[in-house]
């Protein structure tokens, strides 16, 4: 199921078998599969030609996310969109073409909010790639360093 006009504007799927094959843990520990379970995420088609996949989570402890305010699992867990654990795709067959169910209320704070996370969300990728790329600033990397060490 797509939302909005644009085909592949964005999406909540999964990640493919597929993919957990190819990317296996290890050595790929930091991509997320929970009890043998992919977790849902948010796919936005970037305009630089590959997607984004951001994964819903229910305890986010950090502030690389989205974090959703006002549903009521919310307010119980920190749940959000986890920047942090974004896994960038180009092949289309990683990405599963069943729908994925979410919480009505966090899905609906992602409809309400999706211009923000597809513009935060590839802000926090131009940092990474800019702190890989040993371009950023003093403040930017201790953020980024922190998050290249499971923060």
């Amino acid at each position: 199921m797509c939302f909005k006009e644009d085909l592949f504007d964005y999406q909540v799927l999964n990640l493919t078998d597929k993919f957990y094959s190819d990317y296996p843990d290890p050595p790929y520990e930091e991509i997320l599969k929970k009890n043998s379970r992919p977790y849902n995420c948010l796919s936005v088609q970037s305009h630089y030609g590959y997607f984004i996949c951001i994964p819903y989570r229910s305890h986010i402890n950090h502030k690389q996310a989205f974090k959703f305010k006002k549903s009521i699992r919310s307010k119980r867990t920190n749940s959000g969109l986890d920047y942090s654990k974004i896994v960038i795709i180009k092949n289309s067959e990683y990405i599963s073409t069943t729908e994925a169910i979410v919480d009505k209320d966090e899905f609906n704070e992602t409809r309400d909010n999706i211009e923000y996370i597809k513009k935060d969300a590839q802000k926090y990728i131009d940092n990474y790639v800019d702190y890989l790329m040993g371009k950023t600033t003093k403040y930017d990397k201790r953020e980024l360093c922190a998050q290249t060490k499971g923060g």
